[in-house]
């Protein structure tokens, strides 16, 4: 049997690391933790019949709550299905400690059922990999799952946040030796290490730290921003809800205007947005205004930006680049010559932006105004191009047409403070990029940027649900959509909201923008195969699948398309809003608006240039 007391040790250690929330998947082997997770004071657990749906159920969770998620699978493949959101966890570095339930030494690699090689299982995208001895009773025993409960969360937590997983064999019988309701009485540890199943203080406690430049470092970065002639801040993902007061003071100081990826926290919120660039996706695109206003210096934070085309741009200009990362990270994708900064990106922006403002006036002013009109050449820019999307939308509402892009401005009117919005990857993403405005509200606008994959993207967005204090809402796509149905599984058990936005263009929208999707493409019988092999049309009417899960299902036009989201936000339970729309036509769309940009943009030029 299993030491009761030991299994009320571990899972109270973890409570006092700091978790709140536990998804436990149904099985055999994990019966021991399962019954101590569920009876563990201040942990509060959730049953999700599907691993994969649950893996990234914890991770929407843990991703809203800033903390770490605790996962539990029993052995064998169940504990593969945790694989792909553990993943995206390690890229989107995102804190969950992932148990993993397995069959004793003694009957690993021998035929036995359920049984397959745990040790290491999700590779380096786990943090840290550690097995636990079987759970005896012994005082080494107890005092060593107890450390390891803190370190793992602390592990979990520490930058750059991300998985860890724990393994933890069981022999038969599984049911603990004892009751896991003991009192909990608080107090030192005991001797043996076992001792109150709830103490005052951890076993291993964790104090940690930000990491913040010498003052020689700092300084010599805030001389090459007052060196450089024309600057950029370019904003990409970031979860920092420091980071956004901290660039806009950065960009006060310096001129800079910030080019806002969606995902940056900097496009929704009180801080000063005056100097927020939100159109970038559509001004970082090669053209004449572009040539003119190409920049010498780029200081980057958080992951890769949305925007193709500004990375495009950073590799074709190969400006200057300085990159904020308080998670000693290495990401830069446009493979140019790059200083990273590994020092806390808030904490570093605003000691920058003071002492560009301490320079003597003399100095300051021959810095800055080595090109006068660069911040508000970039944001003139900015609302040129919104004011022509906006009248080219405007048109195409008139027209009674659908419009993939036409969901955002819709959402942006509709969401209160405090919700949460999520972007489905591949198209969804691009689009809120491309439509999202600048927003006074508190909104936390996420997706699943980390490896860009459309699974469990349904279930992502529900764990958010699970913890969020407002609304929250997700825009997806069809495939997505279907690929993670199982999600609304979870929002019937336990009993979730949400805002289903279904664009629903009957197969993989994106290929569209592609090579594939060309009729001249290189490749012999590409044409004729495009729609089996990258269209992938199904064909399929989601509204029964949705009623019979649980959820409410309208189909709208574009002219009920606000009406509807206005309607449904904060409405209890889960509705999916889907808005039909078709692949090819919607590609000429956005063509129409990059082609209205342009000109909007052309305007701003001197004759000779336009």
């Amino acid at each position: 049997m299993t030491d009761a007391a030991l299994l009320r040790a571990f899972t109270d250690e973890l409570v006092l690391a700091g978790v709140t929330e536990a998804v436990i998947c149904p099985g055999s082997r994990s019966t021991p933790l399962a019954l101590a997770l569920r009876t563990t004071p201040g942990l509060r657990c959730r049953v999700l019949l599907d691993e994969r749906a649950a893996g990234f159920f914890a991770l929407g969770m843990a991703r809203t709550l800033g903390r770490p998620v605790v996962l539990l699978a029993t052995s064998g493949t169940a504990t593969v299905e945790f694989a792909p959101a553990v993943v995206e966890a390690s890229l989107s570095r995102v804190p969950l400690v992932v148990l993993t339930a397995d069959r004793p030494p003694e009957l690993r690699d021998r035929g036995a059922p359920q049984t397959i090689d745990q040790d290491h299982l999700y590779g380096r995208a786990a943090k840290w990999f550690v097995e636990l001895p079987l759970f005896d009773g012994a005082s080494a025993t107890a005092a060593h799952v107890r450390s390891v409960a803190g370190r793992a969360v602390a592990t979990a937590v520490a930058g750059p946040a991300g998985p860890v997983q724990i393994n933890v064999p069981f022999r038969e019988p599984l049911l603990p030796d004892g009751s896991l309701v003991a009192p909990r009485a608080t107090g030192g540890a005991a001797a043996d290490g076992a001792a109150p199943a709830l103490s005052s203080l951890p076993f291993a406690a964790h104090v940690g730290g930000r990491r913040v430049l010498a003052d020689a470092d700092v300084r010599r970065i805030a001389a090459r921003l007052t060196s450089a002639r024309r600057g950029l801040i370019l904003a990409g993902p970031d979860d920092d809800p420091r980071l956004p007061a901290a660039l806009a003071a950065l960009a006060g100081a310096t001129g800079f205007p910030i080019i806002a990826d969606p995902l940056s926290g900097l496009r929704a919120g009180r801080h000063d947005r005056s100097m927020v660039v939100v159109r970038g996706d559509q001004l970082a695109r090669p053209g004449p205004w572009l040539d003119a206003h190409l920049p010498d210096l780029v200081l980057r934070t958080g992951a890769m930006p949305t925007s193709a085309p500004l990375v495009n741009l950073l590799a074709r200009v190969k400006p200057e680049l300085l990159i904020l990362d308080g998670g000693d990270g290495w990401r830069e994708a446009a493979l140019v010559p790059a200083t990273f900064v590994h020092a806390d990106p808030a904490a570093t922006a605003l000691t920058l932006a003071g002492l560009v403002l301490a320079q003597p006036p003399e100095d300051a002013a021959h810095h800055r105004g080595r090109d006068t009109g660069w911040g508000r050449d970039w944001l003139a820019a900015d609302r040129a191009a919104d004011a022509a999307m906006h009248a080219w939308l405007a048109g195409v509402g008139e027209s009674g047409e659908a419009y993939e892009g036409a969901v955002w401005p819709a959402l942006a009117g509709a969401l209160p403070d405090g919700a949460t919005l999520w972007a489905g990857s591949s198209m969804p993403v691009r689009d809120m990029d491309a439509w999202l405005p600048s927003l006074d509200r508190a909104i936390t606008i996420c997706s699943s940027r980390g490896a860009n994959g459309i699974d469990g993207v349904v279930s992502t967005a529900l764990g958010s649900a699970a913890v969020a204090r407002g609304p929250v809402a997700l825009v997806i796509g069809d495939v997505s959509f279907l690929h993670d149905l199982n999600a609304l599984v979870a929002a019937r058990l336990h009993d979730l909201s949400a805002t289903i936005v279904l664009i629903n263009n009957d197969g993989g929208g994106i290929f569209s923008f592609l090579a594939q999707a060309s009729a001249d493409a290189p490749g012999s019988g590409l044409p004729e195969h495009y729609e089996e092999l990258f269209g992938t049309p199904h064909g399929i009417d989601v509204g029964p699948i949705v009623g019979s899960l649980g959820g409410e299902h309208e189909r709208v036009g574009p002219g009920q398309l606000a009406a509807a989201i206005q309607a449904s936000v904060g409405r209890h339970g889960v509705q999916v809003i889907e808005l039909r729309t078709e692949r090819a036509r919607n590609v000429q769309l956005h063509r129409e608006v990059a082609a209205a940009v342009r000109q909007a943009l052309a305007t701003l030029l001197p004759e000779s240039r336009a």
